[in-house]
């Protein structure tokens, strides 16, 4: 993404790292928790200097690392985090800068856009409003749509697009996601988005799958719910978000406006990219609401995190339980249920969603069965890395049952034999990785792992695993010993790969 060019060096950007540990508010405490503040301390205390990388080699140290130094390795500014800990938000922690230039630090109240989260608040409401009737989840939605239909086609005669399929990515759609429209560009509407009529910058949302077969992200889907709501409950989207979700949850800070109302920018965290540079045009508006909209912060997406965590043990006032199970059951082979992601299948229950606007990357997690969960919202586009490595620092000082650092064997191979595994190998029509050898070990170049070749360590003589990302990639040997198929895990997701091209020796 362009960036402007830079108002502030960085470097006296990070003249403040000494003290933004420590610059932060402390969250609403339950009598419970303040009766615990020491040990909360303590906690917090040695997450902010025990990050962890995704894997570690077997009879090596854990290697921790401080917060500052990863912020200003991942040219990240700013960090905000909020903990669950049995029925409250524990505590919450703003780090770094909300604007370089202005030196203005994040504290817990400072907004966030939550990016792709959206559409778990969406699907929350989309649930509310079946409980009260006016939905349904399993009909088809043009029976309800007025203002626009879905398109008919070859894949939609046997079967519709419906609710639940679209809340499940599971309806056929295209579009995956939106890049948003930065300051002073034109905003179109959502008949606009969804035709993918000027001044929309994206492609027409169709069905070209057949309805209910298979899972595909669409955020193009979550644009079609956004119509829905308004077209039957006749108010503007936000107000039905604040009337649904907001309101009753207490996120007192949150809202789905777009572009964000004037009063409220002052508590915004600018968005910076890769760089650490401001994004161009500052924070895009995004009218996908329901798929990417929400403006919010950590202790407010923990709040929302609760009241899933509440509706799934019959506790909620907002959602019954038997929609809440439907929400946290896996609607595909996919691990997806509605509106949410899921933990793997046969683990404990985990219940989350990431998000990836432009300038921001985020997360929220919620674990019902040992009622406790976690949201980190970033600044950076480069804020997904960071957040995992919370994300296990955090999990290794509670003793979650998920989210830990791996422990891989590390083993000894020739290294004549590696030049058979260099090579493109291309995962799905568009998903290309890149092996490479240099100075006798392999390095993987993938997209979603960022530009840089990462280094791969050897597990067997064809299975190799990465500490920067909890990846292990198995290759297919050959009788020949050529390599011509790879296997890539990355957590509950695996993808098979065919080498396309070989490397040149």
């Amino acid at each position: 993404m362009p960036a402007e060019s830079a108002t502030l060096n960085w470097l006296v950007a990070l003249a403040f790292a000494a003290t933004l540990l420590l610059a932060s508010a402390a969250a609403e405490q339950s009598p419970r928790a303040a009766d615990n503040v020491v040990s909360a301390g303590t906690h917090i205390h040695r997450i902010e200097r025990s990050l962890l990388p995704a894997a570690y080699i077997h009879g090596q140290a854990l290697p921790a690392m401080k917060l500052a130094d990863r912020m200003k390795f991942y040219h990240v500014p700013g960090v905000s985090v909020a903990f669950i800990d049995h029925g409250h938000v524990a505590w919450a922690r703003g780090y770094g800068m909300a604007n370089v230039a202005e030196h203005k630090r994040v504290t817990p109240d400072t907004l966030f856009q939550a990016a792709s989260i959206s559409k778990s608040v969406t699907a929350f409401a989309a649930l509310r409003l079946v409980q009260m009737g006016k939905l349904n989840l399993d009909e088809d939605v043009n029976r309800k749509l007025n203002s626009w239909k879905v398109p008919d086609s070859e894949f939609t005669k046997m079967e519709k697009v419906t609710l639940s399929r679209l809340l499940s990515h599971t309806a056929g759609l295209t579009v995956h996601g939106f890049a948003g429209y930065a300051a002073g560009q034109p905003v179109p509407t959502i008949v606009q988005i969804l035709n993918g009529e000027k001044p929309a910058n994206n492609q027409p949302v169709r069905v070209d799958r057949a309805p209910g077969q298979e899972f595909r992200y669409s955020g193009g889907g979550y644009d079609v719910v956004q119509l829905l709501f308004t077209d039957v409950m006749q108010k503007p989207f936000p107000d039905l978000m604040r009337e649904l979700v907001l309101q009753p949850v207490a996120m007192t800070h949150s809202t789905f406006e777009q572009p964000l109302p004037k009063p409220d920018s002052t508590d915004a965290a600018l968005p910076y990219d890769e760089h650490g540079e401001p994004v161009a045009g500052g924070w895009h508006t995004y009218p996908e609401m329901a798929a990417a909209g929400l403006w919010t912060t950590a202790s407010d997406l923990a709040r929302f995190a609760l009241e899933i965590e509440k509706a799934y043990e019959g506790q909620s006032n907002l959602l019954s339980s038997d929609l809440a199970e439907q929400m946290v059951a896996y609607q595909s082979d996919e691990v997806y249920g509605l509106g949410v992601a899921l933990g793997e299948r046969g683990r404990a229950l985990k219940v989350w969603h990431s998000g990836a606007n432009a300038g921001y990357r985020c997360l929220f997690e919620v674990f019902p069965d040992a009622a406790q969960g976690l949201v980190v919202m970033t600044n950076g586009d480069n804020g997904l890395p960071l957040i995992g490595e919370i994300q296990r620092a955090v999990a290794q000082e509670y003793g979650w049952p998920d989210d830990r650092a791996q422990e891989h064997s590390l083993t000894r191979i020739d290294p004549s034999t590696l030049h058979a595994f260099t090579g493109d190998f291309l995962f799905g029509a568009d998903s290309r990785l890149t092996i490479s050898q240099q100075n006798g070990s392999l390095y993987v170049q993938y997209p979603p792992f960022g530009d840089a070749p990462q280094q791969l360590f050897p597990e067997s003589p064809t299975r190799f695993f990465m500490t920067s990302e909890p990846v292990v990639i198995d290759f297919q040997r050959e009788p020949d010993g050529s390599v011509k198929k790879a296997e890539l895990q990355n957590g509950p997701e695996v993808l098979e790969g065919e080498k396309v091209s070989n490397s040149k020796p």
